[in-house]
């Protein structure tokens, strides 16, 4: 049986702790966008979060805490990643209700309608070389690890591991999404930029469902 539970503060620790990764990758994904793609990634996603952040609501259920942060992104974050990461954070609010906490299957299931719900808008799948190459491995080894009984800690660390292993595994794929289809061939050899930071938006939520706070939590705290 599954353990563990994320509450309203653990979910506004990580919208601050993808902020912060972002922030600190921003560049990075950038680099990786200007070779196939508009060259803003990372710009446009450290300001979609940096507004995520500041937009952060207090005294509410984890669920509203996830969907204020979509709309935020939505409105600040150019490109296609604003409507595919807003669209992603907003499914997962609704999914959660007005539940004051939020268990290890509880997540799974967010995480599993923020991965249809960037699938219903960009219309990709897995192969395409989008963010769905890193988010659907993570899903799926979420509800892996769910299944043989871990606890909400290690779901949250395999499904970031896999989306890690997701993105690197886009950088031999052909584009068939996005600006980068244009490419052809010459989309190959390079990481998916959205597939990257997905990566570290996983990794941030797995950061603050290993941290003490989280079924506790400590986490509320940071920021």
């Amino acid at each position: 049986m599954s353990t563990g539970s994320m509450d309203a503060g653990d979910f506004a620790a990580w919208i601050r702790r993808t902020a912060e990764r972002v922030s600190a990758d921003a560049e990075r994904l950038t680099r990786l966008d200007a070779a196939i793609g508009d060259g803003d990634h990372g710009l446009n996603l450290d300001r979609g979060f940096r507004a995520a952040v500041e937009a952060l609501p207090g005294d509410v259920p984890p669920g509203r805490v996830l969907i204020a942060a979509g709309r935020a992104i939505v409105s600040k974050t150019g490109g296609a990643s604003g409507p595919l990461y807003g669209t992603a954070l907003r499914r997962a609010g609704k999914a959660f209700g007005d539940a004051a906490d939020v268990d290890a299957a509880a997540l799974g299931a967010a995480l599993r309608a923020a991965l249809e719900g960037v699938q219903d808008l960009g219309k990709a799948a897995e192969g395409d070389k989008t963010m769905v190459d890193a988010l659907a491995p993570a899903v799926a080894a979420y509800e892996a690890a769910l299944a043989d009984g871990s606890d909400l800690a290690g779901c949250a660390r395999a499904a970031a591991g896999a989306a890690s292993k997701g993105a690197d595994g886009t950088v031999p794929m052909r584009a068939r999404k996005g600006r980068a289809s244009y490419l052809g061939e010459r989309s190959e050899g390079h990481m998916d930029p959205g597939a990257s930071s997905t990566a570290l938006v996983l990794e941030a939520l797995a950061d603050i469902a290993g941290s003490p706070g989280a079924g506790g939590s400590d986490a509320a705290g940071e920021g």
